[in-house]
């Protein structure tokens, strides 16, 4: 049985994606990266009166899923050039893939990177670029835990806000 990994989402499957891979021996995240070429805009090209609408973040495809056992999960975090080099970062500082995200009914578990770009200049995302890190991590839970939900059936807010 497999233990925890990657996989290509199928609407991606004949794109020539690569699954990621660490970069070092020592390298604790795999690189993500971009499924397709993407702009994010900057967020000083919202106008004169910036507003939740115009400085919305944007959701990178990478055309993966991911996999891992009930008590782990993957976080996805910056890449340490990402803010100093391109302006880019994630909003939500660190994205969380649960376990039960796999394979649901609404999309298959497609990651999404959340990104937001605060360089004066849009910046453009080639396919293949690596956008994000993934590390796989144990968690725990309290004694007295009880989950609330029931299972999942998508992703951004699925399970409440």
């Amino acid at each position: 049985m497999k233990k925890r990994g990657f996989e290509i989402v199928t609407r991606y499957q004949e794109q020539n994606l690569s699954l990621p891979q660490r970069q070092t021996q020592a390298a604790a995240g795999y690189d993500i990266a971009a499924a397709a070429d993407f702009t994010v805009p900057s967020i000083w090209n919202s106008g004169a009166q910036p507003t939740s609408q115009n400085l919305k973040p944007v959701l990178v495809p990478t055309g993966l899923k991911a996999y891992m056992p009930e008590d782990e999960v993957l976080l996805l975090v910056n890449r340490s050039s990402s803010p100093l080099k391109k302006g880019l970062i994630l909003p939500n500082s660190v994205g969380v893939i649960d376990a039960d995200y796999y394979n649901n009914t609404n999309n298959e578990g497609e990651i999404f990177v959340q990104m937001l770009n605060f360089f004066p200049e849009d910046y453009q995302i080639k396919k293949g670029d690596r956008i994000c890190q993934g590390i796989f991590v144990n968690y725990l839970t309290t004694a007295d835990d009880h989950q609330q939900g029931a299972k999942r059936l998508g992703g951004f807010g699925s399970s409440g806000d």
